[in-house]
């Protein structure tokens, strides 16, 4: 049989925030809102040339159940266009935009199938080939059981599972609507289209069980080219080519500052490394971490706090956008600050647990400003120590 051709993307988090840009200036700020929507763009164009035989969206098209107007008409005027071309669009709400959100309607076209609150299968004819889709709608935030047990077994036919959730007894996302991998593969269907998770990643290749990821990253914990895939599928052969979408990437990188004892040479090397990853990586959201800087730790202990204005200065208004989210720098080390005293306040920060940090954050968290900010993962929290540490070292060090 001649394959289907299908793009399967997820977690669109149209009109998204971005929660932790606060330092962000307003006209920053806006470009980064814009990049859901760029990405979106980039998805409707692609198919737009590419004619696939139909679209999957699974789940988390918008960022809140309370799903904004300039959200919801870029996304009515994107299937429009893929209404325009006869490309059918079939999709799921997930968490983020289940069913009990409050919004003002807007209408979609008859091509989008939208799955109900129930698992139900949905169905259309290509070249002959008669192909089910299965999945459904979140109708709460919260969706804890295992919706896997509603998704009927494999008949003739090509079958395909639509379902946003995550693996049992996953430690590092919510866990909703949670499967096992054994589970989807009982069913017999010959691909699984999952959303939720937000890293690219394949779970089985027979069949294959796949997350497509987010198509923009969001912040620093989601970096690196994003995008969907376009799939190829037969009863027994499959074949997925990743898409890129991204508008701006969030990455890290590592500028050597070795034999710099100025700062005007320092930014020299920074803007140098910068326009290097510009050049491949197009718009960034970039973290620096500096190392070999031992020329430079006098004036660290100085001016640190400055270094980080004087470089985004260089990036205003100008195209590739650049922000830079952070600067790292080692932690000083000096025979001034006496190891006595800094040791025992060291020790103690490294002893705490996620329940102390939890303690000392919840306070911010509390505030109506709270729902703006990600929630902290363990590895924020080991990276708070590190930053802990070194502040403490460096403010030692101006003091003695």
């Amino acid at each position: 049989m001649e394959p289907i051709r299908f793009l399967h993307t997820a977690d669109l988090h149209l009109d998204s925030p971005f929660k932790g840009m606060a330092a962000a200036g307003p006209d920053e700020l806006a470009r980064l809102q814009q990049s859901t929507f760029a990405a979106f763009d980039r998805i409707i164009a692609y198919a737009v040339k590419e004619r696939p035989d139909f679209i999957v969206i699974v789940g988390d098209i918008y960022d809140g159940e309370d799903r904004s107007l300039r959200a919801q008409i870029r996304f009515q005027q994107g299937m429009q266009q893929l209404q325009k071309v006869n490309i059918p669009v079939y999709l799921s709400y997930g968490n983020h935009d289940n069913l009990s959100g409050r919004w003002t309607r807007v209408s979609l076209p008859e091509n989008v199938h939208v799955f109900s609150e129930q698992v139900e299968q949905k169905q259309l004819v290509i070249r002959d080939e008669i192909i089910y889709l299965h999945g459904f709608s979140y109708p709460q935030r919260h969706v804890k059981e295992p919706m896997i047990r509603d998704y009927p077994e494999a008949t003739d036919g090509i079958h395909i599972g639509l379902l946003h959730g995550s693996v049992a007894g996953d430690v590092e996302h919510a866990v909703y609507a949670p499967f096992t991998v054994s589970e989807l593969q009982d069913k017999h269907y010959h691909y699984w289209a999952l959303g939720h998770i937000h890293k690219r990643q394949v779970l089985s290749e027979e069949p294959p069980i796949v997350y497509p990821g987010n198509i923009q990253g969001r912040h620093r914990n989601e970096p690196g080219q994003k995008g969907f895939y376009d799939v190829l599928l037969t009863s027994t052969h499959t074949s997925m080519k990743f898409v890129g979408t991204s508008d701006i990437v969030y990455t890290s990188l590592t500028v050597s500052c070795e034999g710099i004892e100025y700062a005007d040479d320092w930014i020299s090397a920074c803007q140098e490394a910068i326009d290097q990853l510009t050049a491949e990586a197009g718009s960034v959201v970039v973290e620096l971490v500096m190392e070999q800087t031992e020329g430079l730790i006098n004036d660290l202990a100085r001016v640190e706090g400055e270094w980080l204005d004087i470089l985004r200065e260089q990036y205003e208004a100008i195209e590739p956008f650049v922000w830079i989210s952070a600067i790292e720098w080692p932690p000083i080390h000096d025979s001034a600050v006496p190891n006595s005293l800094l040791e025992p306040v060291e020790r103690t920060i490294a002893s705490w647990e996620t329940n102390d940090w939890n303690d000392l954050v919840k306070e911010v968290y509390s505030h109506k400003a709270g729902r703006y900010l990600e929630a902290l993962k363990p590895v924020d929290f080991e990276r708070l120590k590190q930053q802990a540490t070194a502040l403490l070292e460096n403010e030692m060090l101006k003091e003695s």
